[in-house]
């Protein structure tokens, strides 16, 4: 039980942390990609759209 425990936690550690590390870099690529300004141009003017 114990080295399970023990060997779970070192890869939580190390590629948890990394594969977190990654997923965060893919989400701000993701989000400041070009083809997205129309996207976030649309989505910035919501607020002042009258119904």
């Amino acid at each position: 039980m114990q080295a399970d425990y023990t060997l779970l936690r070192e890869l939580a550690d190390s590629w948890g942390l990394l594969l977190m590390f990654l997923f965060f870099v893919g989400a701000i690529v993701w989000a400041l990609r070009p083809s997205a300004k129309a996207i976030q141009d649309d989505a910035s003017q919501i607020p002042f759209r009258e119904d």
